[in-house]
């Protein structure tokens, strides 16, 4: 895309119900600076990731807020309760800020069609997650609780506590590698009708 196309050049990519925000200026100029002719593909990567990000935040605190009241992870079934609730509302969020900002031109297809595709997605994600999680909580518990107490001689953890701390680092890890799947998946199957 050459360079002197100007940021309003994508408003033509808004579909009807489609939300504008105030860093949409931002995003369209490095999109077109760092796109050069894939301007809307880095467009809608950037949107995506600031989507998930929000879903992060949901994410995170869901499962900071749920193992410190009424879920603790005191064993691998409250771990992946958490998780789960955690997910879905954060899949939510995911939903709506996708299909209304980051591909609002994507109009082919029902909304019920979309949802489904997007939930079916977002269930193989969580999938990969649960699994990851499952799989590495307790020893990047460990891990974790061990790189502290190199900083801090006295800090002896319960085992709750290290599990809390476990489940928060494979959380943020396990959201890097689903971000991945989850991106491709929905652009390419769920959202296949934008150019």
């Amino acid at each position: 895309m050459p360079h002197n196309i100007t940021p309003k050049a994508s408003n033509s990519t808004r579909g009807p119900g489609s939300v504008a925000t105030p860093i949409d200026p931002l995003i369209l100029a490095l999109s077109v600076k760092i796109g050069r002719g894939q301007a809307k593909e880095i467009e809608r990567f950037i949107k995506f990731a600031f989507v998930g990000a929000l879903g992060f935040i949901i994410d995170v605190g869901t499962v900071i807020m749920l193992q410190n009241t009424i879920l603790p992870p005191e064993n691998d079934q409250a771990v992946t309760l958490v998780n789960s609730i955690a997910f879905v509302l954060a899949v939510c969020s995911n939903f709506i800020w996708n299909r209304l900002w980051t591909y609002p031109d994507s109009r082919r297809y029902s909304l019920q069609r979309q949802l489904t595709q997007f939930a079916i997605v977002s269930v193989i994600g969580l999938a990969i997650r649960n699994v990851w999680i499952h799989g590495t909580y307790e020893q990047l518990g460990q891990l974790s609780t061990a790189l502290i107490q190199g900083a801090f001689v006295d800090y002896a953890p319960e085992l709750i506590d290290q599990n809390k701390l476990g489940t928060t680092v494979a959380l943020v890890f396990g959201v890097l590698i689903v971000m991945i799947w989850n991106f491709a998946a929905n652009r390419f199957w769920t959202y296949n009708d934008v150019d």
